[in-house]
């Protein structure tokens, strides 16, 4: 197994959860309001959704795989920029580097394989 296979399990089962779990659960509600994103949370969790499942594709298909990194990668720089203006610490805000770091790995991975 390659390493931008692991990769790519890792992040899209992450944001499969991440996704789900918006849509069904009150305490992710409340992040977005926390972060005064309250109106854009259900289309976050939508994105999230379908980066993961471009992620699975992707598998197959390494353009859909650079797309779908790319576009969890911007989400999750916008979702570091939202932490640092909220101030959160770096602790709480390690889950969108490691995430964003994950899915710039795979776009590079997948650009010098392309």
């Amino acid at each position: 197994m390659s390493l931008l296979y692991i990769l790519t399990l890792i992040s899209s089962i992450s944001f499969l959860g991440y996704g789900i779990a918006y849509l069904v659960s009150a305490k992710m509600k409340s992040e977005f309001k926390r972060f005064g994103l309250e109106k854009i949370g259900t289309l976050t969790a939508v994105l999230e959704l379908l980066g993961a499942t471009g992620l699975l594709i992707g598998l197959q298909s390494n353009i859909i795989l650079l797309i779908s990194s790319a576009g969890l990668a911007l989400l999750m720089f916008f979702a570091l920029l939202v932490r640092i203006r909220v101030k959160d610490s770096l602790f709480v805000s390690i889950p969108a580097i490691s995430y964003l770091a994950i899915n710039a790995t795979i776009f590079y991975q997948c650009i010098i394989q392309y």
